[in-house]
């Protein structure tokens, strides 16, 4: 069982080894919102993400023949480190298993804190089941990443820190994987205050927890698509699953477009970054009902790569129609190009990019494509922007851009 008397465990052993994390108010999100939301940086922890919270507690439980044998687990980024970390603190070796999808800053950092990293499985439950070989074959010491109460355990205190930072707190958001940190909090929650709601939040694409709450018991979902790799689990663990029965009040369901919008704000408006299982609280407030309530989304973590980085600020430049790309048929006469630049320019648009293409129709001289990609203010500036292009004679059409950068 998870006891208060574990938790309090868990805070003292950790007091010396975490980052602070206190919350940050954002006028932004409670704007919007109607509400205080107050948000959990674990982004800052030490290892980028909360998984550190549970890897060094459950290391530090373990007896000292356990620990000489070593460790394994498997992880797509963030509990790998939280090992890898936890291991190299005890002077012990540790083996992850990560899915070949996983970001390879996430990879590079688990082997900076010493870890031996294996890359197989396309997805974390194939990873997993290479690391329980692993440790039947070898003899080390399989440490889970969430359906194991003495992680979930170390996991939970992050709710402590809530309650202290924000004695008030009304609704906490919680990300959903496999269910460790979920149960975690929401139980030392409970414990502490049982009116305070827990809403825990899963991606459409690997809607794990849903799915076993509806059955009732753990059920594994044929496959995951989400770009949330982090919580991307297709079992969620049968050992926590009891304790988010019993104390998660919620589950929200977030599409992968929700989290794009969600890395633009914390970007903008926070100067934050944020990997996407972490974003699936930021995105969950709207569709919460916040007025007049204290919210405490949960930034489970950090560890995103610069590539996935780019993909997500371009397409959340087009989604929000900061940046978009026309294509407008022109005949091959000298100036016709001029003309069109200077329409974007009156409309104050900015050509970020332009390719003309002679080879549209077997005609070139009657007409040639030119696709302009360009920045604009939002939805109504591009609007307006291909309208004056119509009022000027062009027929243009909004397309879908290939890499806006490149």
């Amino acid at each position: 069982m998870m006891t208060l008397s574990d938790f309090r465990q868990a805070r003292d052993l950790l007091s010396g080894i975490l980052s602070d994390t206190s919350l940050v108010y954002s006028p932004y999100f409670s704007r919007i919102t109607g509400g205080e939301i107050y948000i959990k940086p674990e982004n800052m922890q030490v290892t980028g993400a909360y998984k550190v919270r549970g890897a060094c507690f459950k290391v530090s439980t373990l007896t000292e023949e356990e620990k000489s044998r070593g460790l394994v687990t498997a992880s797509a980024g963030n509990h790998a480190q939280g090992v890898a970390f936890a291991a190299q603190r005890a002077g012990i070796e540790a083996t992850i298993v990560m899915p070949t999808t996983t970001p390879l800053v996430k990879v590079n950092n688990t082997k900076d804190y010493g870890a031996n990293v294996v890359m197989e499985g396309s997805c974390f439950d194939e990873s997993a089941a290479v690391a329980a070989r692993l440790s039947e074959e070898k003899g080390l010491t399989y440490i889970h990443p969430f359906n194991d109460l003495t992680v979930a355990t170390g996991q939970g205190t992050i709710a402590y820190e809530i309650f202290k930072d924000l004695p008030d707190v009304d609704i906490i958001l919680v990300p959903i994987g496999g269910g460790g940190l979920a149960s975690g909090v929401s139980t030392l929650t409970k414990l502490l205050n049982p009116n305070v709601k827990v809403i825990g939040v899963e991606p459409t694409g690997a809607a794990s927890m849903k799915a076993a709450l509806e059955n009732g018991s753990p059920v594994t979902l044929p496959t995951v698509s989400t770009i949330a790799d982090g919580v991307a689990v297709k079992t969620v663990g049968d050992k926590v699953f009891p304790y988010v029965k019993e104390n998660i009040d919620e589950i929200i369901t977030i599409d992968d477009d929700e989290l794009v919008d969600a890395f633009l704000d914390m970007m903008e408006k926070h100067k934050m970054v944020v990997e996407n299982s972490g974003l699936l609280t930021i995105a969950a407030l709207n569709h919460i009902d916040c007025k007049g309530k204290c919210v405490v989304p949960i930034l489970s973590g950090g560890n995103m790569d610069v590539i996935t980085m780019s993909s997500l600020v371009q397409h959340g430049l087009i989604r929000r129609g900061r940046v978009f790309t026309f294509s407008v048929l022109l005949p091959d006469q000298p100036g016709e190009l001029l003309k069109v630049a200077r329409i974007v320019s009156e409309q104050q648009g900015n050509i970020i990019k332009l390719d003309h293409n002679q080879f549209v129709s077997i005609n070139r001289q009657a007409e040639v494509e030119l696709q302009v990609t360009l920045e604009a203010f939002g939805h109504s500036h591009r609007n307006a922007i291909i309208r004056a292009l119509e009022d000027a004679g062009y027929h243009a059409k909004i397309v879908t851009p290939g890499s806006v950068f490149g």
